[in-house]
């Protein structure tokens, strides 16, 4: 039995922009299945059905067509098993302003019908570096500190299945080590995690199989290891004092000063040293390297593009 199940999930919401009362369909057709104990990643741009898939999986949006279960507990039919089942970190600060941490947790204890908690409390609270805020009202807490109290609450009942969607959107280095750590021994000791986010270096790490969306659609599901073999080349990464000619624009990835330009075999990166040197621009630190998981994810959407629109 998966832990997480989306059988043919598809969720359509009415278009305000027709006429004719055309819907606009946010999930199309999703189905993929999410194994016990294991670490798995959602990706795709903004827009393209993540939260939705996750809000319908909370019981919180009500799926057009299919079905979403929990632990084999269908969301719909079987919501109080399916929502115990469930702990989700949501990507918005919701908190309550009346109370303090520590009576956070134990109101959202109460909630799952879990009494006597105090031992889990405190060590919720000091593996995610809350222990000196236990007491602090939540409305005082900083916005990386409220992220800290979410995952907590999320938690506080010890769901199998733990869902995190962008976890550490907007948090400092430190909260993404502590969190990493915390929820990498929980995977570990058996709880099965779902995770959203837009670092896709964390994707990388951290999951062993990951789906990506693209409007509504499944468009790659696989290992981790399998999506990075699959990206053809190598990639030329290097810092380029100046603008790039129109010929490599469309090709690079362009961060500040860094340029990487994906390059199938050493002639193609010659042939792109050659073009930076003739437009007179300064290139240093090159460096060549396989291609990584923010890379894969690129062409997977390119790909998907063009696909959607009907182009070879």
């Amino acid at each position: 039995m998966p832990a997480i199940s989306f059988q043919s999930v598809s969720k359509a919401y009415p278009s305000p922009s027709s006429s004719h009362g055309q819907a606009f369909l946010a999930l199309d057709s999703v189905s993929l299945d999410v194994a016990a104990g294991e670490f798995f990643g959602l990706l795709g741009p903004n827009g393209a059905g993540k939260t939705t898939l996750i809000t319908i999986l909370a019981g919180l949006t009500k799926a057009t067509t299919g079905h979403a279960c929990v632990m084999g507990h269908d969301v719909q039919t079987d919501f109080a098993a399916a929502r115990h089942a469930l702990g989700v970190v949501p990507q918005e600060l919701v908190f309550d302003p009346f109370f303090n941490v520590r009576e956070a947790l134990v109101f959202q204890s109460g909630y799952f019908g879990v009494r006597h908690n105090d031992a889990w409390i405190d060590e919720l609270l000091g593996s995610l570096g809350l222990a000196d805020k236990a007491n602090v009202n939540m409305r005082a807490l900083s916005g990386g500190m409220k992220r800290r109290v979410l995952v907590a609450l999320a938690l506080v009942h010890k769901p199998p299945v733990i869902v995190l969607d962008e976890p550490t959107a907007g948090v400092d280095v430190e909260l993404r080590q502590t969190l990493w750590a915390f929820i990498a021994k929980l995977n570990k000791q058996g709880h099965t995690v779902l995770l959203t986010t837009h670092y896709l270096e964390e994707a990388e790490a951290l999951c062993g199989r990951i789906a990506m969306l693209k409007a509504g659609k499944v468009v790659a599901l696989d290992s981790t290891s399998a999506l990075l073999s699959s990206a053809s080349g190598n990639v030329l990464r290097c810092a380029v004092e100046g603008e790039l000619p129109p010929s490599l624009q469309a090709l690079a990835r362009v961060t500040g000063r860094v340029v990487q330009l994906p390059a199938k075999d050493a002639l193609t990166i010659e042939h792109y040293l050659a073009q930076l040197r003739a437009a007179g621009l300064s290139v240093h630190d090159i460096e060549i390297r396989r291609p990584d998981l923010e890379d894969v994810f690129l062409q997977v959407m390119q790909r998907a593009g063009r696909d959607m629109r009907g182009v070879p």
